[in-house]
Formats: C-alpha cells, sequence, structure tokens
C-alpha cells in the first residue's frame, strides 16, 4: 500500500478510558475491571488516557458506593448510604477535565459500563420509591458524549459484541488517520485524495453519507477551508457510526471485482464470486474475499485499489473481520 500524508503523520491513536478497565485499583471497593482484550491486545495500537472521575475528583479509594437519583434525565449523584449528594462536585470536576481532554485531541473513548460516573447507558437510576431502572447515564459519561457528540464512544460491556466492537475500533482509526491528515496537510487537495482513499470503506457503511461527502469535496472550493474540513470530518463519523452490513460489504467488494475486470482469468473470476458468494451468505468471515481482494491488488498491481482504506481498515492482529 502506498503511503500519504496522513499515514505519514498517524500516530497511535489516543483513545480515552475509565481507569479500572486497565486494572488500576480505583473502584469504591478498592478493585479494578482489568478487561484482557483492552489492556492485552487493543491497548498494543493504542495511547490510552485514563481518567476515573471518581477519584479525580477527590474522593477516596474504597469509598462509599453511589448512584443515580431522581430524574433520568438529570438524575443526581448521591452515596449509598449517607445519601450526600455529590452532584455538583462531580459537575464542576467534569468541567476542567473536559477541558484538557479537548487538548488531548481523543479518537474515542471507552466507559465502564453501569457505573453512576462512566456509564455511557443503561445506568440504574433509582426514583422516589427507590425502584431502579436502567435508563440513566453516568455523570461524567454524559457530560462527555455532550461536549464531543461525534467522538466514538463504546463501553467495556457492549464490546464483547465483535461488530460493535469491530465498528467502534474502525471509528477510531478512521478519526486519527483524518486527523493525521489534518496536520500533515489539510489542503482541498489532500481531501479529496483521503476522500478517495475511503471510498469503499464508506461505501459499506452509509451509500447516502458517501454520496452526500461526495458532492461536498466536488464542490470543496465554494466553502471556506475551515468550514469544508469540519463538515467532512461531522459526516465522516455519522457515515462510520452507520453499521456496516453484509449487502452493503457485498456491494463493496463487487465494486472492487470491477476493476479486475481486464486482468482476473475465468478461474480467478469464479473464485472470487465463489468467495463473495459464501460471505454473503454468512458461510465465510469477510477476512476471506478480502484477503483474496488484497491477493489479485498485489498480483496486478491495482494502483486504485492498492490505497484504498477499506482493505486494510485497522490492525489485523485484531481479528476483527475473522467472526462469520
Amino acid at each position: 500500500m502506498s503511503e500519504t500524508a496522513e499515514d505519514q503523520a498517524l500516530q497511535r491513536p489516543t483513545v480515552g478510558i475509565s481507569t479500572c478497565l486497565l486494572g488500576e485499583n480505583v473502584r469504591y471497593d478498592g478493585g479494578h475491571k482489568r478487561d484482557r482484550f483492552l489492556t492485552d491486545t487493543f491497548g498494543q495500537f493504542v495511547e490510552w488516557v485514563p481518567v476515573c472521575p471518581e477519584v479525580e475528583c477527590g474522593l477516596p479509594v474504597p469509598r462509599e458506593a453511589m448512584r443515580l437519583v431522581g430524574d433520568p434525565s438529570n438524575p443526581r449523584l448521591v452515596t449509598s448510604r449517607s445519601g450526600r449528594d455529590m452532584t455538583s462536585r462531580m459537575q464542576q470536576w467534569a468541567t476542567g477535565r473536559l477541558d484538557e481532554l479537548e487538548e488531548a485531541d481523543l479518537h474515542g473513548f471507552i466507559f465502564k459500563s453501569g457505573s453512576p460516573s462512566s456509564g455511557m447507558a443503561r445506568v440504574r437510576v433509582y426514583d422516589e420509591n427507590d425502584v431502579p431502572q436502567r435508563v440513566g447515564a453516568g455523570i461524567f459519561a454524559r457530560a462527555f458524549m455532550e461536549r464531543f457528540p461525534l467522538l466514538p464512544v463504546e463501553e467495556d460491556g457492549r464490546l464483547h459484541d465483535m461488530r460493535l466492537r469491530e465498528n467502534f475500533i474502525e471509528r477510531v482509526f478512521c478519526l486519527a488517520r483524518y486527523r493525521g491528515f489534518l496536520r500533515a496537510d489539510g489542503s482541498v487537495g489532500g481531501l479529496v485524495e483521503f476522500h478517495a482513499r475511503h471510498k469503499l470503506q464508506l461505501m459499506a457503511h452509509s451509500p447516502a453519507y458517501l454520496k452526500e461527502m461526495g458532492q461536498m469535496v466536488a464542490h470543496a472550493r465554494n466553502l471556506k477551508p475551515d468550514e469544508l474540513l469540519g463538515r467532512y470530518e461531522k459526516l465522516l463519523m455519522k457515515a462510520l457510526g452507520q453499521m456496516a452490513t453484509v449487502p452493503r460489504h457485498v456491494n463493496a467488494l463487487q465494486h472492487m471485482m470491477g476493476y479486475f475486470r481486464d486482468e482476473l482469468s475465468a478461474d480467478e473470476k469464479q473464485e472470487l464470486l465463489e468467495v463473495i458468494g459464501g460471505y454473503r451468505r454468512e458461510l465465510l468471515p469477510l477476512i476471506v474475499p478480502v484477503t483474496l481482494m488484497r491477493h489479485y491488488v498485489r498480483k496486478y498491481d491495482q494502483p486504485y485499489l492498492r490505497g484504498q482504506s477499506y482493505l486494510n481498515p485497522h490492525p489485523s492482529e485484531l481479528k476483527l473481520r475473522n467472526h462469520a
């Protein structure tokens, strides 16, 4: 694959994470919730920015457990036994911490599920009858998502779902590439190249967003550079936020196959069609047709496909396309 400006500028993505998921003993009971996939596998390819809202706002370890109470849209954070209201303390700390995280230029964040401070969704909120409902978000997590609405976010529990894991990690690495392009180039011509390299990846997620982004890039000189680049980043994250589907992957693969119209032998075409068909019927994982496609890209030195992010959207060691 040819190296471009954003490749040269790309550093390991910077990802915020709830500190306890890294194995640090910061939980209310003095323990941790280390996640081996995050620390031992994904952690090889990213730079972590640990955040523990409860410890960082000045609470000790161990400490009294806390919970959310009241209105799910604006709950209070109170200690479970003594009923001390910690809401203002947490919110005041969060304001300054979010400023710091903005400077850190994060490419994503992984929250601790169920936490009254860091849970992304379905956190227990207790009503006036002390009955819990899983309808809330942690105080810090809510503030983070409001401050950075397009940043890729997930929580540890949901990352056990392979489709959600792949979608999150794909967004993280794509955003890192885009930010790398902005640092290294940021020109209209560079944006045209970036968009061309990501066309098939976007096709697998959202043909509608791909069309909108293509039109914007085609008329790029009608917009001020800052406006253009900001709008493109928003659309990029919205597009990749749409889950890729088997039919859309098949569409992207068939589109790639068209570039070998004059090169592939009859047997090679038949083999590729059979492999794509096996993936369509969910008999084969995506990595099988993608690997075969990579082979033909190298064999026939196809220049356009050689630069497509679709073939290598994230490190292969993560094995995100290996599940049927």
